[in-house]
């Protein structure tokens, strides 16, 4: 039987199939080895659907809020450039007089995208800062951050670059790979995943990295505190610079050379004492070694040289070399490390010759040169900028508006827009600075008697604060100063600015006028004679008798009548006050025989009239009230008194405790007590009395270093500071007796001392721990033995309180203290004053009573051209009528007069348009001498000199003009209130260019 060998047809067929598969198989898998091949190195079809998701993302300004946004939370350089603190920003802009008018508005892909933890793709800024421009647009401070960069790829050495490729990303500008995804080296991704599998057998092992440039800009600018802390922080940095690269379609060269541009100029290089961060390659060549940018550019720009400029140029490419090494551990290599990174340098120049990125002359030349650092204690890196005062109080604004710091704010990505006018600003700048010249003083009249002398030019200050109204608000156009100093005296300062502080005496005169004409004017003269009046209130008293006459009894009217009585000049009365006797005396002893009207004694700044007008306010604040507590007081006999007493304790000191409460509001200790001692008329035995009573352990050596410092007397003998330790002992004198001695209301004392024991403490735990000292503080007016000297205390103390009350009218006109000085001095200018201050007061006058905003910031934008772009603008306010409008024409009236026949009469007619339109001019002067009082109210040394004028100028205009001179050297100035005036109107060529309505000169309407 014989077989059949001819294999079975069936198994050829599944061979051959099998044989079929595997070759389908094995060309399909060549294929996508090289199709994978060619996307790993190509990535072809990255850049297709990477790039058509991009197109996605995108965002819209629009003209009113979005809740459409979102904002990073996270990121060195989000942090710095503000983005994560806008949403906090804009509620605080809200609630300080802003409004939102224009915020991004995200696609519904892109809040996706973002919710899931990647960084918004857009094209970011290089630098950026705080930028400030006038009403006008011109720039008035411009900070950028970093200082130095490079403006686009081109202006980068070839050296540089290719330096940084070979360090960092060596493929990354590959011209054959146009749609190469710059965000993923393979290569270099398998050799670093490689590395870290490695460092899970060896933890020692020194693993490469994976990054590429891409994903490090990624890391530093937007991963929590710039570094990547796992494999999920990576893949976001990977993801977010993949979409980022992207985003402006699939041709990525153009991105990828920004990569290089962007890194040089933004990478971070730790951070330098007195300068802060460094970032760039601009910037850490200057903080680190000193070395100006554009001279190395220069230097590596050019081909190889020889001699020392080869030196140079090699001593060049060592630093900047250094510095691309030094970004992998910045905080090590540029401080401790400084070794280790001369030799890591040694060996990458020797590697860029090898790879002739350099040449061998250069790298030798380089290896030669040592490493040398900037020395911060010596030679700090300090950039110099240009802050014009008016500029400088903006800055400060804005940086009080988001909660920041100054180098905070310069660092913010933020656009203002001020109201102040570049032109006119620098214009009057120039003035001023130009008045130490002797000869140009001359010219403009400011040399002679009262005036100032050719020799003494160059100490002598000059501020200069101009404002324009306006329908919605005040704008400032001027604030300048002549001082080399940050502080802006215009709202920095407290001066005693002399009679000028009669404007606000004055003022508080009509309006009480106004006030009881309010109350008294509806009754008829029958009625009026039976009003009870206290016999001290005589201002209550003279509107009660003048509106039971047969005169005109409208207001304007009334006030008119109040303006032309007359007050005695005579300085031979001694007036109670602060606590003691005083004396005061006018500035011309010819007026001393006079009785002028109040009209006149504004006219002529006489000091008599406005020191007794200023005691008739202070008593009608004491009586203004029938049955009051001053009035209550005044009978000894009176049955009522005992159980008022209480009643008067408990409500009274409520009161006084919370005004106090309100006055330290939010301050440590240690303001609290400054303040304290701030409003303090300064003499040895008051400044004792509240040291000891603050700080009862403290040793006689601590009161005398107290004293030395407050007085300006340092050389106290051990007796006398003895002496004044045991006098004032705390078991000497109880709470009452210690405020009397110290001039100040003991509850105030009190709470200073209970506040600094207990800074956490509430107002209820003080209202409750207080019960005692309020019966005390009032209570021990009533045991005093002699009926003189409980008349003494009493009136100190109701004194007190009637500045209180004068202090709450003067804060609503915009009086900048938190205090009084309780005395009557402060009619002539002893409780301070600023001249912005001033300068509010007038614009309400001008406003007929209207307090309206004085504005510096018209708008504030926020990461302009960003998806983070949000704008502010200052929020259209109708203004608080905080004056009556007759009392501020009355005011205007009186003020034109003091120009048109008083102390500021050299400015009469001074002011004219080009059409021949005389502009009114009204103001105020006052001269201020400030001297610190020794003990037993001694005159000590000269702290300052001033000459002030607050005026208005026109319908739209007004401002304040001060002359000062600081320190001890004042006391050799005697100049007056007529050398400003005399410089405001030398100022006329300066200023009327600027005065007229539509020039070219002027603000563009907001």
């Amino acid at each position: 039987m014989t077989r059949n060998t001819t294999p079975a047809p069936q198994l050829t067929f599944f061979r051959l199939l099998g044989t079929a598969v595997f070759i389908v198989l094995l060309v399909a898998l060549v294929a996508g080895g090289l199709l994978a091949a060619h996307e790993l190195g190509h990535s072809r079809l990255q850049a297709r659907e990477i790039s058509r998701f991009a197109r996605t993302l995108d965002y819209t300004f629009q003209a009113t809020p979005s809740d459409a946004v979102r904002y990073p939370a996270h990121g060195p350089f989000d942090r710095r450039m503000g983005y994560t603190d806008l949403p906090r920003f804009a509620e605080r802009l809200r609630t300080r007089g802003f409004e939102l008018i224009g915020q991004t508005r995200f696609s519904d892909p892109l809040i996706d995208y973002v919710d899931r933890g990647f960084f918004a793709p857009h094209r970011e800024k290089t630098q950026a800062g705080f930028s400030l421009v006038d009403c006008r647009d011109e720039t008035l401070y411009r900070f950028r951050y970093p200082f130095s960069a490079y403006p686009d790829f081109a202006a980068v050495p070839e050296r540089v670059a290719l330096s940084l490729l070979f360090i960092e990303n060596r493929d990354l500008l590959d011209e054959s790979r146009p749609t190469l995804n710059p965000a993923v080296d393979w290569v270099r991704f398998g050799r670093a995943a490689l590395g870290q599998l490695g460092r899970l057998i060896d933890a020692d092992l020194d693993a490469p990295g994976g990054s590429t440039l891409a994903t490090q800009i990624e890391k530093y600018r937007h991963s929590p505190d710039g570094i990547t802390t796992n494999a999920r922080e990576k893949l976001r940095q990977m993801v977010s610079a993949s979409v980022r690269a992207y985003r402006d379609g699939e041709q990525t060269l153009p991105v990828r050379r920004r990569l290089v541009l962007d890194y040089l100029n933004t990478v971070p290089l730790s951070a330098a004492a007195n300068y802060g961060e460094v970032n760039g390659l601009g910037d850490g060549l200057w903080v680190w070694f000193g070395a100006d940018f554009q001279q190395i550019n220069t230097l590596l720009g050019q081909a190889d040289a020889a001699g020392e400029t080869l030196k140079a140029q090699g001593r060049a490419m060592r630093q900047v070399l250094a510095l691309m090494i030094a970004h992998r551990r910045p905080s090590y290599y540029l401080s401790r490390g400084r070794d280790d990174l001369a030799q890591l340098t040694d060996s990458y120049l020797r590697l860029l010759a090898e790879a002739g990125i350099i040449s061998p002359a250069l790298s030798e030349a380089a290896r030669a040169q040592p490493l040398v650092f900037r020395d911060h204690a010596r030679d700090p890196a300090l950039h110099p900028t240009s802050t014009g005062k008016g500029a400088g109080a903006v800055r400060a604004r804005v940086a009080g508006l988001l909660d920041t710091s100054l180098y905070g704010l310069d660092r913010i990505d933020t656009d203002v827009s001020a109201t102040l006018n570049r032109q006119l600003q620098l214009a009057v700048s120039d003035y001023l600075e130009r008045l130490s010249d002797p000869d140009f003083a001359a010219e403009q009249g400011l040399i002679g008697e009262r005036m100032l002398g050719p020799a003494t030019l160059g100490a002598v200050r000059y501020s200069f604060n101009l404002v324009e109204r306006s329908l919605d608000g005040n704008r400032v156009r001027v604030q300048t100063d002549t001082t080399d100093q940050p502080l802006d005296i215009n709202e920095g300062s407290k001066l005693e600015l002399g009679s000028t502080a009669k404007l606000r005496v004055l003022t508080t005169y009509l309006e009480i006028v106004a006030e009881l004409h309010g109350r008294y004017a509806p009754r008829d003269p029958e009625a009026l004679r039976t009003v009870e009046l206290s016999r001290r209130d005589s201002l209550s008293r003279w509107v009660v008798d003048y509106l039971g006459s047969d005169a005109d009894r409208s207001l304007p009217a009334t006030l008119q009548a109040a303006l032309e009585r007359r007050f005695s000049a005579s300085p031979d009365e001694s007036f109670f006050t602060g606590g003691g006797l005083h004396t005061f005396g006018n500035f011309n002893r010819r007026d001393d025989d006079r009785s002028p009207t109040v009209r006149e004694a504004l006219q002529a700044s006489i000091n008599l009239p406005f020191v007794r007008l200023m005691r008739e306010i202070v008593r009608h604040s004491m009586y203004q009230v029938p049955g009051s507590t001053a009035q209550l007081l005044e009978d000894s006999e009176d049955p009522r008194r005992a159980e008022y007493l209480a009643r008067f304790a408990d409500r009274e000191g409520q009161t006084f405790l919370r005004r106090f409460w309100r006055k330290y509001q939010g301050r440590t200790p240690d303001e609290m007590r400054t303040m304290l001692l701030d409003g303090l008329r300064p003499s040895a035995d008051r400044l004792t009395t509240v040291f000891r009573y603050l700080d009862p352990a403290a040793p006689p050596d601590a009161l005398a270093r107290f004293l030395g410092e407050r007085l300006g007397d340092s050389q106290m003998s051990e007796a006398r500071i003895a002496q004044l330790y045991a006098r004032h002992a705390p078991e000497a004198f109880d709470l009452p007796d210690r405020g009397y001695v110290a001039r100040l209301h003991p509850l105030e004392l009190w709470l200073v001392g209970y506040r600094s024991a207990r800074p956490d403490a509430t107002l209820s735990d003080a209202l409750v721990a207080s019960e005692d000292e309020r019966q005390a503080v009032y209570r021990w007016l009533f045991r005093t033995r002699f009926k003189r000297a409980q008349d003494i205390r009493i009136d100190t103390i109701l004194e007190v309180e009637a500045f209180l009350d004068i202090h709450r009218r003067w804060a609503r006109l915009g009086y900048p203290f938190g205090h009084l000085v309780p005395s009557l001095a402060t009619a002539l200018g002893s409780s301070g004053d600023r001249p912005a201050a001033l300068a509010e007061l007038m614009g309400i006058i001008m406003n007929d009573g209207v307090r309206l905003p004085t504005t510096r910031i018209e708008r504030i934008q926020f990461a302009a051209d960003t998806p983070y772009e949000m704008r502010f603008a200052r929020r259209v306010s109708e203004g608080e009528r905080v004056m009556a409008p007759e009392v501020a024409a009355a005011l205007r009236n009186a003020l034109s007069e003091v120009v048109e026949g008083g102390t500021a009469r050299r400015l009469a007619g001074a002011f004219a348009l080009a059409d021949g339109t005389v502009l009114t001019l009204g103001g105020k002067t006052g001269t201020g001498d400030n001297r610190i009082v020794l003990a037993g109210d001694r005159s000590g040394p000269a702290l300052n000199r001033t000459a002030t004028f607050v005026f208005y100028l026109g319908p739209r205009h007004y401002g304040t003009l001060t002359a000062y001179v600081l320190g001890p050297n004042a006391a050799g100035y005697r100049f007056t209130s007529a050398l400003p005036v005399q410089i405001l109107k030398s100022m006329g060529p300066v200023l009327l260019p600027y005065l007229e309505i539509g020039t070219e000169t002027g603000c563009r309407a907001p």
